[in-house]
C-alpha cells in the first residue's frame, strides 16, 4: 500500500546541540513520511551555542534547508520557542524557512493553531535568565556527566515537568488561547510530553519531545490527528542512507555548512554590537 500523504507533519523540542538530542532518529521520520507541511513546532535548538552541534545534528538542519527548496513544494515553518531565542533568525535565513511566534492555517474547513507552549508557562516568561544558566546551562552540563544511556538526565526533565504540573497548565493555557481565536485544534511542544485533550470542542496535542527515550511526532491528515512514538530499528547502512534521494550531506559539505552558520551569526552579532 502506498505510504499517506498527510497535510502536516509536526515534531517539537528536538534541542540540537544537547547530548540526548535524537537528531538522527528525527531525521528518519521526516524522510520516511510523506507530507504538504512541516512544522518544527520550537526548542529546535538547546542553547545558542553552535560549537555544541555534532554531525547528526547538522545533518537534520541540511535536510531542512534541502526540504524548504521550492522545487519540493512542501512548506516548512519553524515556531520559535524558548531555547530558540536569538537563533531562529539566523538559522531561518541559513535554512530558508520562515519564522513565527505562533502559525495559523485552515484544513478540511478547521482552523489550527501552532504555538510552542512557553507562552503559557509563567515561570519561564517572569525568569528568563535564571531558566537559562540555572537550567538549560546547568542540564546540559547534567548530560556530559551522565551514563551514555543518559538515564539519569531523562528522569530529571520528566520529574521536572511532572513537579511543575507544566503539561496541566500549557494545555489550560493553550485550549483557552484556542477558543478565543475559534480554533478547533491547537498544537504545543515545550512540555517534552506528548498529550491530546478536548474541552468545549477544542482538541490541544501536545507533539512531545526528541530528547526522551520514546519521542513523539504528530501526523494531520484526513485521517485526524495522530501522536505517533518512534521505534527504535536497525540502523541502515551509511552508503545507503546516502543513496537515498541524496539525504545526507558529505563531510565536506556539513563543514561548509557549519562554516556558512557561523559567518552569520558573526555578521549578526557584529551589527547588534554597532546598533548599541
Amino acid at each position: 500500500m502506498a505510504a499517506p500523504v498527510y497535510d502536516t507533519l509536526i515534531l517539537s523540542d528536538l534541542h540540537l546541540g544537547a547530548d540526548i538530542s535524537r537528531a538522527r532518529e528525527a531525521l528518519h521520520v521526516l524522510q520516511e513520511n510523506c507530507y504538504t507541511r512541516l512544522i518544527l513546532l520550537g526548542d529546535i535548538f538547546a542553547d545558542l551555542n553552535f560549537g555544541r552541534l555534532k554531525k547528526e545534528h547538522w545533518k537534520f538542519l541540511g535536510y531542512i534547508r534541502k526540504l524548504s527548496n521550492p522545487k519540493r513544494k512542501i512548506e516548512v515553518v519553524w515556531v520559535e520557542g524558548n531555547h530558540d531565542h536569538g537563533l531562529t533568525e539566523i538559522m531561518s535565513h541559513l535554512v530558508g524557512v520562515r519564522v513565527y511566534q505562533e502559525y495559523q492555517w485552515n484544513y478540511m474547513g478547521l482552523r489550527h493553531i501552532a504555538v510552542h507552549g512557553h507562552q503559557f508557562d509563567t515561570f519561564v516568561v517572569k525568569n528568563v535568565r535564571f531558566n537559562y544558566w540555572c537550567g538549560t546551562l546547568l542540564y546540559l552540563q547534567l548530560q556530559k556527566w551522565d551514563s551514555n544511556k543518559k538515564t539519569l538526565t531523562r528522569f530529571l526533565d520528566r520529574l521536572g515537568t511532572r513537579w511543575q504540573r507544566l503539561s496541566e497548565k500549557v494545555a489550560e493555557g493553550a485550549l483557552a488561547h484556542a477558543k478565543h481565536h475559534q480554533a478547533a485544534r491547537i498544537f504545543c511542544g515545550h512540555t517534552h510530553a506528548a498529550l491530546r485533550k478536548s474541552e468545549h470542542g477544542v482538541d490541544y496535542f501536545n507533539s512531545g519531545s526528541w530528547i526522551d527515550e520514546n519521542p513523539t511526532y504528530i501526523t494531520v491528515g484526513e485521517g485526524g490527528v495522530h501522536i505517533h512514538e518512534y521505534v527504535d530499528r536497525p540502523e541502515a547502512p551509511e552508503h545507503e542512507l546516502d543513496s537515498r534521494d541524496d539525504r545526507d550531506f558529505a563531510d565536506s559539505e556539513l563543514l561548509d555548512f557549519a562554516d556558512e552558520a557561523a559567518l552569520i551569526c558573526d555578521r549578526d552579532q557584529d551589527a547588534k554590537s554597532l546598533s548599541q
